[in-house]
């Protein structure tokens, strides 16, 4: 019988926890974090469960590992776990990795102010300003995004047809804009959303089934963002970011807000330089920017660029015990 012991960095990305597992990583075979990533989900997806799920997670848990790079120009490279798999990228994850990273001497830039990180869609950068021992914000980079399918027609019984665009910033988004059966967040509550949002990412599933043309492992909708005005008067709209059985982001959500600048691109309502304040269901915020336009694979997108903070919460150790009938987590769902 073994304990499996992972020494943890946590914190949170406006809202949303970051759990950094600094010791315990798993050897992972491939050149890049794709490949790692892939090796993670076939032989070592125990760990994600244990770590993220109760009694050691909850249901909007999120982490990472650093791999080094075999690419030169990069920092550092992390494979992402959360309560719904390893997705590739995280953008809370990111700023929160940018963030403690360098305060804890994790990650040493080869310039300061500035990481190249691969992750496992590809290569993102982070900006960071510095206040002595502190990074009082991130501004981070994104994989390049685009609006992949428009006026998606759903029905949803027990709440009707809504109209659904579906965007990539990372991950792939159903974005649902206010209209007849979805008028704001003031007349439906999170427990709604929760309740709805399963079911509307499997039938925009069937319906879609979107892949990426470019990147080999992104490939279906993970994340249903949920779109409304703001209240913030320095936010130009509002957002959750559904994903998991039953997360809500409490972030605006990095991939998401990349997407929804993406969408809004798309739709001719945003243009290159523009800038757009994304609210949070909490009242966090994340300044969003569209850097300069991009062509993946023939499709108009964006190169967009988010801006959050993070900060440290605790240090964690945690321990699998093989003797534990619990020992890779659960989820009452």
């Amino acid at each position: 019988m073994t304990r499996h012991i992972f020494e943890c960095i946590d914190g949170h990305t406006c809202g949303n926890p970051i759990r950094i597992v600094k010791t315990g990583a798993p050897p992972l075979r491939g050149e890049t974090m794709a490949e790692k990533r892939e090796h993670f989900i076939r032989d070592y997806d125990w760990i994600r469960r244990a770590l993220m799920f109760e009694p050691r997670g909850h249901d909007i848990m999120s982490g990472l590992f650093f791999y080094p790079s075999r690419r030169p120009e990069v920092d550092i490279g992390i494979v992402f776990i959360e309560v719904d798999g390893c997705l590739p990228m995280c953008g809370h994850g990111t700023i929160g990795a940018a963030t403690l990273g360098v305060e804890e001497g994790l990650i040493k830039p080869k310039r300061e102010g500035q990481i190249v990180i691969e992750v496992p869609a590809g290569i993102v950068e982070a900006s960071y300003e510095r206040n002595g021992d502190f990074v009082e914000s991130v501004r981070l980079t994104n994989v390049a995004s685009y609006l992949h399918a428009v006026d998606v027609k759903i029905d949803v019984p027990g709440l009707g047809q809504l109209i659904v665009d579906v965007a990539f910033g990372g991950n792939f988004f159903a974005i649902i804009e206010p209209q007849r059966n979805w008028q704001g967040f003031e007349n439906f509550t999170g427990g709604a959303i929760v309740r709805w949002s399963p079911l509307i990412r499997e039938l925009v599933q069937e319906a879609v089934q979107p892949t990426h043309p470019l990147i080999a492992n992104a490939q279906g909708i993970s994340h249903v963002m949920w779109c409304d005005g703001p209240k913030d008067p320095r936010a130009h709209g509002r957002s959750a970011a559904f994903y998991g059985e039953k997360a809500i982001d409490r972030s605006p959500c990095g991939t998401g807000s990349s997407a929804r600048i993406a969408h809004l691109f798309g739709k001719g309502r945003l243009s290159v330089g523009d800038t757009y304040i994304n609210e949070s269901l909490i009242g966090t915020l994340y300044d969003c920017r569209i850097e300069k336009a991009a062509d993946i694979a023939g499709r108009p997108g964006i190169i967009p660029s988010i801006a959050g903070w993070a900060r440290l919460t605790g240090y964690n150790t945690l321990i699998v015990d093989d003797r534990d009938p619990l020992k890779h987590g659960f989820q009452l769902i």
